[in-house]
């Protein structure tokens, strides 16, 4: 396998970035590690169209350091990474171009010796984690019949919905999504659950996608169709964030008509600041770094830490209570609910420090 580069970002603070030509594909692969200092570091494997490859270097960058959140806050013993195999625009993989590239995803991750390991992402499926897991054992949600945990979609959809509960609970006392006025942006896998998950608890929906074919879902559960711009800035009890990262930005934070904001897209906020201008309107976001960790507590309690189901659903619930502690800190601290989760994850990091002295 070419090396492109290997090397320390540390003003990143990543403890190391890896990209590798592919030695069968000739694709570039990407592997962000931003710490281990909580654990073995694990994130998804993401396939995705790039016009550079540098710019899918950017994304790993962003995700990985989302990932070192994401463990934090919901208290796992992990720290963050990801694989972000950058695609060129147009670029169209048969099965037998997949498997080599998918193989050389497995060369670079086995490579890092065990510090991280991978899961399904955007792209990826966890078929595909098997065929990765014939190049590394350091890969997670392979297919069940395979010893895996499977999709993580439905038990990631759980986690939003315990997340969307806590919520309602904090704002009014009621976690009863029954009439709540809730606009889910993003129809994948994990959004057509939420979907139908929000229609059977009652919610008013109002829902939307950039592919026109998903606007099928909407018609089956009775919900209104619009455009995403439509949806963002639709009159709303809840906002649900459902595709890529990035959607709270300057301009739309002004034009939110909603009273809160939770949802699975990883990396929401265009840029950080985007917490304190939704907090000077008032408008609660619960950190997507938190609220879309369902799958990967379920996952890593079933196949890390060898847990029955029941117990890794458990693990998922606890989202609720790790939300209603961050609102309410935030809401005590009069400071936006990404400042307070900062602090909880400050202090995790400082336990674990105190601990491994």
């Amino acid at each position: 396998m070419d090396t492109i580069s290997e090397h320390r970002v540390p003003e990143l603070e990543h403890e190391d970035v890896v990209v590798r030509r592919g030695r069968r594909s000739g694709v570039p692969i990407i592997v962000a590690v931003h710490s281990t200092e909580r654990g073995q570091a694990i994130g998804g494997c993401r396939f995705w169209r790039y016009r550079h490859w540098t710019d899918g270097l950017a994304d790993a960058l962003r995700l990985s350091a989302g990932m070192t959140d994401k463990c934090a806050a919901a208290g796992m013993d992990h720290g963050g990474g990801k694989t972000v195999v950058p695609l060129p625009p147009g670029h169209v993989l048969d099965a037998a171009g997949r498997r080599d590239l998918l193989h050389d995803v497995g060369d670079v991750i086995d490579g890092l010796h065990g510090r991280y390991a991978t899961g399904p992402d955007v792209g990826t499926t966890p078929d595909d984690m098997a065929t990765i897991g014939e190049r590394t054992t350091n890969v997670f949600c392979r297919p069940r019949e395979l010893g895996g945990s499977g999709d993580s979609s439905p038990h990631t959809a759980t986690g939003v919905m315990v997340a969307l509960r806590a919520l309602c609970a904090h704002i009014d006392g009621s976690p009863a999504l029954d009439g709540r006025r809730i606009g889910l942006v993003g129809l994948g896998h994990v959004g057509t659950l939420l979907a139908r998950e929000l229609a059977a608890a009652g919610a008013t929906l109002t829902v939307s996608d950039t592919d026109p074919a998903r606007r099928e879902v909407a018609e089956q559960l009775g919900a209104e169709w619009t455009s995403p711009e439509q949806a963002l800035t639709a009159e709303l009890d809840v906002l649900v964030p459902a595709a890529l990262g990035g959607q709270l930005t300057e301009d739309l934070v002004p034009r939110l008509r909603c009273a809160a904001i939770a949802g699975p897209a990883n990396n929401q906020l265009a840029h950080e600041g985007i917490a304190e201008l939704l907090h000077a309107r008032g408008i609660i976001w619960a950190p997507d770094y938190l609220v879309s960790a369902g799958g990967i507590l379920y996952a890593t309690a079933t196949e890390r830490d060898r847990l029955g189901h029941d117990q890794a659903i458990e693990r998922v619930h606890g989202i609720g209570a790790s939300l209603t502690t961050i609102l309410d800190s935030a809401q005590e601290e009069r400071c936006s609910q990404h400042r307070a989760t900062r602090a909880r994850i400050r202090a995790r990091l400082h336990d674990r420090e105190e601990t491994t002295k």
